[in-house]
């Protein structure tokens, strides 16, 4: 019998949100879909945040993965570029938490890595990386749907292993592992 998982990947951000998915089957990756959500013909950040959800939701009620990997924010020097990329990424683990998805979080040197064996790797790199290992015909213009794919890329490969990164199972192991966040 044939053991099946599809895998959400998430690149957050506020421009364009990068997602690609990815289908195991008997430990085997299938490509299945990865494209982008653009966001920068959108002023309000809150109309930016409320697609978002609706395009997470969306993937998940159309594709129903069995789990969701997401790129973390990085530390960078500027302060409101790293809040509004949180916001971004915090309204697309809300999304999987309403529908009970598994998600787990990956740095970006950790995904790079995973896909290149190189932590600073460039996005060119992981996504002619990824090409190969896919078999993908052709790469995006836009490198941040390569870079939701590498998220989930790296999902696969990391399964099993104890220490991942941040794990949520839904809401309430969000808030337990989190309690200064909520209030």
């Amino acid at each position: 019998m044939a053991t099946e998982k599809i895998i959400l990947g998430i690149d957050p951000g506020t421009t364009v949100m990068g997602f690609g998915i990815i289908k195991v089957v008997n430990k085997q990756m299938h490509f299945v879909q990865m494209n982008e959500l653009m966001l920068k013909k959108y002023d309000d950040p809150y109309t930016k945040l409320k697609l978002i959800f609706e395009r997470t939701v969306e993937l998940i009620d159309t594709f129903h993965p069995d789990e969701i990997a997401i790129e973390a924010p990085f530390y960078g020097k500027n302060v409101q570029s790293m809040l509004k990329l949180g916001r971004a990424q915090g309204v697309a683990m809300a999304a999987g938490l309403s529908r009970q998805v598994p998600i787990t979080e990956y740095m970006p040197k950790k995904i790079k890595m995973a896909i290149t064996g190189n932590g600073n790797a460039s996005k060119e790199q992981v996504a002619k990386m990824l090409q190969s290992m896919l078999k993908l015909k052709t790469l995006p213009k836009n490198l941040d749907s390569t870079d939701g794919l590498a998220a989930a890329v790296c999902h696969f490969y990391n399964e099993g292993r104890v220490e991942v990164g941040k794990h949520y199972t839904g809401w309430e192991a969000f808030v337990k592992q989190n309690p200064k966040k909520v209030k």
